[in-house]
């Protein structure tokens, strides 16, 4: 009766899990689709909204056949067989070799677990990679300036102050371009990278965020209006009707 009963459950979540595949199969073509009439015929703004909700769609339908898969290796191991019906686990790319590499050696028992002896020899080892992440880092970088009196005339001297982004401004210029790109690269405004700041043990209120921003902006109008010119320099100007 078990082995009845977990060979229907493993056919149920092979069905589903197959089911999840060929619709989000579907909704890729869908998109693709919709992207070539896009292209094809020009941007406007609703046509921009449903490809972003289009791709919202996609990326939940994605989860979803991953979660389907997932539960359906789950209950049945390598392979699922059922009639009409197999599916295998996907094969998976190699993780990017240009990554560095981080060896965890795990300890090794220092006899024998059959014997007891000691006289253990390596004859090779089996390696498993996972992807990680490193988490962002915080820290604050202080800038000494040392004095030196001479003892001849006491003059005084000190290295001259280094230059900053923003005058008198407290955020290093990694910052500075992380916030301005995550605003208008990845347009998370500012009142949410405050929050995620906060959670992240740094309280920078949005007005702070957003002098920052506006400091950057004005010290960047050289190298824009160095593009600017550059680009008007020129005969004749290709552009689209994309929306920004």
């Amino acid at each position: 009766m078990k082995a009845m009963l977990r060979a229907e459950r493993v056919a149920r979540l092979a069905a589903e899990a197959d089911a999840q595949a060929r619709t989000l199969l579907i909704e890729k073509l869908k998109l693709t689709i919709k992207k070539r009439r896009h292209e094809k015929f020009g941007q406007s703004s609703e046509r921009g909204a449903l490809l972003d909700q289009l791709e919202l769609q996609l990326a939940d339908l994605e989860e979803n056949a991953a979660q389907a898969e997932t539960a359906a290796q789950m209950a049945a191991g390598d392979k699922i067989t059922v009639p009409s019906f197999e599916r295998r686990k996907p094969v998976r790319r190699p993780l990017p070799e240009h990554l560095p590499r981080e060896r965890l050696v795990y300890p090794i028992p220092a006899a024998c677990p059959c014997c007891g002896d000691r006289r253990l020899r390596k004859i090779g080892e089996d390696v498993s990679e996972t992807l990680e992440l490193i988490l962002r880092q915080w820290k604050v970088i202080q800038r000494v300036r040392e004095k030196l009196v001479c003892r001849a005339c006491e003059a005084i001297t000190q290295p001259p102050a280094p230059s900053h982004p923003i005058a008198r401004g407290r955020a290093g210029p990694k910052l500075l371009a992380h916030v301005l790109f995550a605003k208008y690269g990845l347009h998370l405004p500012l009142h949410r990278q405050s929050d995620v700041y906060r959670r992240e043990g740094i309280d920078l209120d949005v007005s702070t965020l957003a002098d920052w921003v506006g400091a950057s902006t004005a010290t960047l109008m050289p190298l824009v209006d160095a593009i600017r010119g550059h680009v008007f320099a020129a005969e004749r100007i290709h552009a689209d009707d994309s929306v920004l």
